[in-house]
């Protein structure tokens, strides 16, 4: 039997989705967070490191959710419905598969980071820390992010999907583009017309109400 441990909002709601997409039998086990809003420690039982998602299959016990969703795909998509076989789909899926981690997200999460950061600092060293702050974001992260963002808005203006049909890199682009549209002040019609798309399969429905459940009643 396939197990997720799935904690909650993370980034392993994109593998209950991908299971929902398979139709494939699967249990969650569900983590809180802890009050500074980190994994428990109950996840290293499962995996050194500590972090969701992981995927337990039998013998095998995965995490990263890229290489959780390559093994999904094949090991159970054996018809290859979620990737694309033709070349040059081939290679936008595999770049949108690994840019959403590799290059998107962490510029997002660094952002993130150091707006908290402000959050925590005493009041009387805030000022300085907010002018340090704003210079590191608007030097080193804005103009970059801002990069993407237009890079990946671009692309979607002319695509359904970012690899021809709907495939898994969809799913993995789906949780930085959401947080993108949720913590960052970018006007992305399209993207936000992309996510509405996805985002009405049934199969991500089943996976949100899952989800849902799990928030309000925990495991």
């Amino acid at each position: 039997m396939i197990v997720v441990h799935h904690l909650e909002k993370s980034r392993s709601f994109r593998i209950l989705w991908a299971l929902e997409e398979l139709g494939l039998p699967y249990q969650i086990q569900y983590y809180r967070r802890t009050p500074e809003y980190a994994a428990p420690q109950a996840l290293k039982q499962i995996h050194t490191l500590g972090k969701a998602p992981i995927l337990t299959d039998q013998q095998a016990v995965l995490v990263e959710s890229g290489a959780i969703l390559e093994y999904l795909q094949s090991a159970y998509d054996q018809a290859n419905h979620f990737k694309p076989q033709q070349k040059s789909e081939l290679q936008q899926y595999l770049f949108w598969l690994h840019y959403a981690e590799g290059s998107f997200m962490p510029l997002l999460v660094f952002n993130l980071i150091l707006n908290l950061s402000l959050k925590r600092v005493p009041f009387v060293v805030k000022p300085i820390t907010k002018k340090y702050v704003e210079g590191l974001q608007q030097e080193a992260i804005h103009p970059r992010l801002s990069d993407h963002v237009t890079y990946v808005e671009h692309f979607l203006a002319s695509h359904d999907y970012v690899a021809g049909e709907f495939s898994f890199a969809d799913i993995q682009m789906s949780f930085p583009l959401t947080a993108l549209v949720s913590r960052e002040a970018f006007d992305v019609p399209h993207v936000e017309r992309y996510l509405a798309r996805i985002k009405e399969r049934p199969a991500y429905q089943r996976a949100l109400k899952k989800e849902q459940a799990l928030n309000e009643h925990g495991a």
